[in-house]
């Protein structure tokens, strides 16, 4: 015999018995093997969809996210460019009312150094008037101290108001 050659009868034996294993397996536990390896498979399978469909949930709300902050910027612009125009019309406002409130008074005023300007020109005539007065006055009592310059005063004033 030839020592690389097997003997037939053993190789008969391995050969029944591969195939009684064969059997057993293919009867009892081949089906569950390829069950399982397809539960397995169908897992792996909506695990993938469950990773991709996640992903693109994540990528929605990602671009959801990217659209609320664009909003809330648009939005926040919105608001400091109102705040800004309210800013820049209270200004204004406030100016124009202290322009009119310092043209009224320089108005008012006026009328008071006028009003008061008017008084010192009337007082001052009343004492122009006083004084010319008194100095008529004092005129006229140095000259009718003399009874004959009386008598011609008197004959004059009576002329006058005869030729009228």
């Amino acid at each position: 015999m030839n020592p690389l050659l097997p003997e037939l009868g053993l190789v008969l034996w391995m050969s029944i018995a591969f195939l009684v294993v064969l059997f057993l397996l293919k009867k009892f536990a081949w089906k569950g093997i390829i069950d399982a390896l397809k539960d397995r498979e169908e897992f792996i399978e909506r695990s993938l969809k469950s990773a991709e469909e996640a992903k693109v949930q994540m990528s929605e709300l990602k671009a959801g996210n990217e659209k609320l902050l664009a909003e809330a910027r648009a939005e926040r612009e919105a608001l400091l460019k109102e705040a800004k125009e309210t800013r820049e019309k209270i200004i204004a406002q406030a100016k124009t009312s202290a322009n009119e409130e310092s043209d009224r008074m320089i108005a008012a005023a006026r009328t008071e150094i006028d009003k008061e300007k008017s008084q010192a020109l009337a007082d001052i005539k009343k004492q122009v008037a006083e004084l010319s007065l008194e100095i008529a006055e004092k005129v006229v009592r140095k000259e009718l101290s003399d009874k004959g310059a009386q008598q011609e005063l008197v004959d004059s004033h009576l002329q006058q108001s005869q030729a009228n």
